[in-house]
């Protein structure tokens, strides 16, 4: 039995649905799991025309749909897999559907930027959604990673084992579970210099000052703490969560995957002594070994300040998990999930 036969509520729920596309040929029309045959007409459309507002009505608690571009001669379904829309939310839902191309996302070309502050060369390389060329009308969230050539391809990896981020997030965003989200990895410089103290009051600077300023003038995001995190493992752990600390108004949210903490910084120092600030983190690690111990005593030291569990930060410990991009790669689904998943979404009162 497919979902859409199998739950259902007692009495009808309602809720509408604002697909966005540059039409320029054509109207956008709805299909959904209640008929998949039969086209659902806007309600109202944008004078500008990239705006379908669509009324939504079923007696159950969740609707599968896909927009169509419907022109004179065709019907064209969007790329990828069926959107889910939450019928339990009371807000509208905005989605931007594309209708060529693949449902994979693409990658730049390796990016050279000069660091002032550094005195030497960034390595960039970003990622973006499948879609974000063709639908003009998405900002997105941004995620920067550390140790950049470990994220994305075998090849450039240590070990030849990579994080897998694209596939990661492709079977995320497949899942209707989070918000599309644009990386910048980070390629690594001197890691025991940069990731750590004092190195790593340059290397966070250089990011805040040099990089992040860059991303917003090339790419389309959204922009402010709350939809700019940063992520890490092992000394690009450390890393992460010192800048978060230092820049919330920058980082709105650090993961901090199996973190050297106290190892040549100060964090668990500043954590005891500072104000709690607005930062949220995510903490993790392997267990036995795989620095379990230092994570699980800065996940108890934030607590002791005021940070409140399942909502400021989360702690996972991982039985076996050994320490290896393999294993970072596996569990990236959660902090993506507490960062831009449904729920974290409408928190804020963001569209989920």
């Amino acid at each position: 039995m497919k979902p859409e036969e199998l739950y259902k509520t007692g009495t009808a729920l309602a809720r509408d649905l604002r697909v966005r596309y540059p039409v320029t040929d054509g109207r956008i029309v709805l299909r959904t799991g209640a008929d998949w045959n039969r086209d659902l007409e806007a309600v109202e459309v944008s004078e500008n025309g990239t705006c379908y507002t669509f009324r939504l009505e079923t007696k159950r608690p969740f609707l599968y749909f896909k927009p169509c571009l419907k022109t004179a001669n065709d019907v064209r379904w969007a790329v990828g897999a069926n959107g889910l829309v939450l019928m339990t939310y009371p807000g509208a839902r905005d989605v931007y559907p594309f209708f060529s191309g693949s449902d994979s996302g693409t990658f730049s070309p390796l990016i050279e930027l000069d660091s002032a502050i550094l005195g030497r060369k960034h390595a960039l390389r970003a990622y973006v959604p499948p879609g974000y060329h063709e639908n003009t009308l998405k900002k997105y969230p941004v995620l920067f990673m550390q140790d950049g050539k470990n994220l994305f391809f075998p090849d450039e990896a240590f070990g030849g084992q990579d994080w897998g981020v694209g596939g990661s997030l492709e079977l995320l965003n497949g899942m209707n579970v989070i918000d599309k989200v644009v990386v910048i990895g980070i390629y690594s410089g001197d890691r025991m210099a940069e990731y750590t103290r004092p190195g790593y009051e340059a290397y966070g600077r250089s990011v805040v000052e040099e990089i992040v300023p860059k991303a917003g003038e090339r790419l389309r995001l959204i922009g402010g703490p709350k939809e700019t995190g940063v992520m890490g493992s092992s000394l690009g752990g450390v890393v992460s969560f010192y800048m978060a600390w230092q820049w919330p108004e920058v980082f709105g949210a650090a993961a901090c995957m199996s973190s050297t903490f106290s190892h040549r910084d100060d964090l668990v120092d500043r954590v005891l002594s500072e104000p709690k600030g607005s930062s949220k983190f995510y903490l993790d690690s392997g267990w036995p070994g795989d620095n379990f111990e230092t994570t699980l005593a800065m996940a108890i030291a934030l607590q002791s300040r005021g940070y409140r569990y399942g909502q400021d930060f989360i702690h996972f410990a991982f039985p076996h998990e050994e320490h290896r991009e393999a294993a970072w790669g596996s569990r990236l689904h959660l902090p993506l999930q507490l960062f831009w998943g449904k729920l974290s979404m409408a928190q804020r009162g963001r569209n989920e």
